[in-house]
């Protein structure tokens, strides 16, 4: 989906190979070897229910995504990456691989399990998985009526003070690379600093935003949908909501989480990394997201799960990130020169 979704980034952040951890590293005995970006909490319970149904050994290595790529760029440039797949949290890590040739050509079979605009137009990676940005608000200090069609509108001073955001968070500096796609850089980076002059909340991450908004500290935020369905599920009586953008506003960015097997992989750990992943893409693994973390489930004909209102995904999905040129490192920057801690 190179039009809206294909993603690659040229520079990460430069970490070292101590910044992964292991829950198991390398691949002697085992089937299949995994790069997880997605945290252990989230993902392993799912692996578990893979090897139990498959048969199949699984070792992973979990670290953050743009660290786990450029780990796996550093071996493949030396002796081959023990990795046979990738499973990033961040869009952008994904497409530096593919723009690195380092990631194989998915089945054919594989890849129409999802619409094609949550999948790579070359076949190099697939979503699993979606977490839409919207703005989340406390229900008692906000009138729905006043909510704003468009991210641009919370420079406007009848916002000033009352936005929470998490500028050194991943998802929110996936949400500004996009909107230096579509909007470009100038743009973007008024748009930050005017963010920044309006007296926002700053927060660590988007889970804060949501209890800080339930506790009417503060009276809107910028975070990914499910952190607030995930609030009302331990606390019915929460007084927040979330407020969709409108379609084709940078607010409404789908961040797609995608699974890749690597072009170094050989045939049985590639035949293993395509039934992981196919696995990942069904109705058991699809519903799990759905059910265990709200996000979007992307398979085709699969659902979300409770209250979370069904989204067109060629509407709001991706955004073209190889059209970039200092991708997320870039974003950090614009993100710092605005003022804000990235």
């Amino acid at each position: 989906m190179r039009t809206r979704s294909t993603v690659a980034l040229r520079a990460i952040a430069i970490v070292g190979a101590c910044a992964v951890s292991a829950s198991a590293c390398g691949s002697d005995g085992a089937d299949v070897t995994i790069y997880s970006g997605r945290s252990e909490r989230l993902i392993q319970p799912l692996l578990d229910d893979f090897e139990e149904a498959s048969g199949l050994s699984v070792e992973v290595k979990y670290g953050k995504s743009a660290d786990l790529a450029l780990l796996i760029e550093e071996e493949a440039a030396a002796d081959g990456s023990k990795a046979d797949v990738f499973l990033s949290q961040s869009p952008g890590s994904i497409g530096f691989l593919e723009q690195n040739d380092r990631l194989a050509e998915l089945p054919a079979a594989t890849l129409a399990l999802v619409p094609p605009s949550v999948s790579d137009d070359g076949g190099k990676w697939v979503g699993f998985s979606g977490r839409q940005r919207v703005l989340v608000y406390n229900t008692d200090q906000v009138n729905p009526a006043d909510l704003p069609s468009s991210v641009f509108a919370l420079t406007d001073p009848e916002w000033s003070g009352r936005v929470g955001v998490a500028p050194s968070n991943g998802s929110f500096q996936d949400f500004v690379t996009a909107m230096r796609v579509t909007e470009g850089d100038e743009i973007t980076a008024e748009w930050l600093a005017d963010l920044n002059a309006n007296d926002p909340k700053i927060y660590a991450n988007n889970n804060a935003i949501v209890q800080a908004v339930g506790r009417g500290e503060v009276e809107s935020g910028l975070v990914n949908h499910y952190y607030n369905y995930r609030a009302l599920a331990e606390n019915p009586n929460q007084p927040s909501a979330n407020h969709n953008f409108a379609p084709d506003d940078p607010g409404s960015l789908l961040i797609v989480t995608g699974a890749a097997i690597l072009a170094t992989a050989e045939a049985d750990e590639f035949a293993a990394g395509t039934q992981l992943i196919n696995f990942l893409l069904s109705s058991a693994g699809q519903q799990y997201f759905a059910t265990e973390t709200f996000e979007y489930p992307l398979a085709t004909g699969e659902e979300p799960a409770g209250d979370v209102p069904p989204i067109d995904f060629a509407d709001v999905g991706g955004i073209a990130y190889e059209l970039l040129g200092g991708g997320l490192e870039q974003t950090r920057e614009l993100i710092i020169d605005a003022g804000f801690d990235g």
